[in-house]
């Protein structure tokens, strides 16, 4: 048998304006897998610690993930999977992506790399769609490939990972409710007046032009989330007041992280990001609800070996 441990880490998708298209991975935050290739052909989970989730492989998003990538593999092969999950579901950093991705990314290490990164966020999309309904790759593209990255297309899929300023650390408060993706996509509208797409479409390449040139202000600038944000962020106590708060102690920008509750705000240094933390946790402090404060550089090379 070949067992490989690994680091799955959370991610933060939309980034403000990029609705489904732009995410970005994070270093200090992830869950743990163990992936072990048996003799035996089929997929099971063999143990789930940190999160009452389906063992049940095909209800299972790691196990539909994997699922996948054997399809198009082709041979008998048997996966064991165990995961120890530090991201909550629903905790809008990425929990399902984490552990899509991680699985598949492991799968794919112990059969010597059949398959390219690009085909991997194929397989673990299959993993976002039995979760939300909806086979995004705005987490699932980050973790598998680190840094940002940007899917330009869905149909045919065509992701593009940007550069990483050295300089960027995200802060993200996570309040202790629970935001389902499924149920946020449900606030939102279908249809966007002209002017706003506009203004989404100039932050979307205002915010890619600033990270490829390291243009702190431009990026700043670009945060902004004109369609989305003003529908979900009703879902996510003190949003407003946590988004003042970071912008005032000197955030790039600020805004929701995926589906929510969480919320992230960019940061130029780590010292400007620990100051934005102290900021938003005097404001959630005020609230009564527990909450967890992360403050993390961006992990430019994605999923990790732990041990092998």
């Amino acid at each position: 048998m070949k067992s490989i441990k690994i680091f799955a880490p959370a991610t933060v998708a939309n980034l403000s304006c990029g609705f489904d298209i732009l995410g970005c991975c994070l270093d200090t935050v992830g869950d743990e897998m163990v992936i072990t290739l048996t003799s035996e052909p089929g997929v099971k989970i063999t143990r789930i610690d940190g999160a009452n989730l389906p063992m049940e492989t095909h209800k299972n998003v790691a196990g539909v993930a994997v699922q996948a990538l054997l399809a198009a593999y082709g041979n008998d092969v048997g996966v064991e999977i165990e995961i120890y999950k530090k991201i909550k579901a629903g905790s809008g950093i990425g929990s399902s992506a984490a552990s899509s991705a991680g699985a598949v990314w492991a799968v794919n290490h112990l059969l010597d790399q059949p398959f390219t990164v690009h085909e991997l966020i194929k397989f673990a999309m299959e993993g976002e769609k039995l979760a939300s309904g909806n086979a995004h790759a705005d987490n699932v593209a980050p973790a598998l490939s680190g840094g940002f990255t940007l899917v330009r297309s869905y149909n045919p899929l065509d992701v593009i990972k940007l550069h990483t300023p050295k300089d960027l650390v995200m802060t993200v408060i996570h309040p202790q409710i629970e935001v389902k993706t499924s149920d946020s996509r449900s606030v939102i509208r279908h249809n966007v007046k002209l002017r706003q797409a506009i203004q989404q479409w100039g932050n979307v390449g205002g915010l890619v032009a600033g990270l490829f040139t390291e243009d702190y202000a431009l990026i700043g600038r670009s945060l902004e989330d004109v369609i989305i944000e003003p529908m979900r962020s009703i879902l996510i106590p003190e949003f407003k007041a946590v988004k003042d708060a970071a912008i005032a102690k000197g955030a790039l920008g600020c805004g929701i992280s995926g589906s929510g509750p969480s919320i992230f705000a960019l940061n130029k240094g780590m010292e400007t990001a620990n100051a934005v933390a102290e900021a938003i946790c005097k404001v959630y402090d005020k609230t009564g609800l527990d909450f967890d404060i992360h403050v993390s550089k961006i992990n430019d090379h994605g999923i990790k070996i732990i041990n092998e």
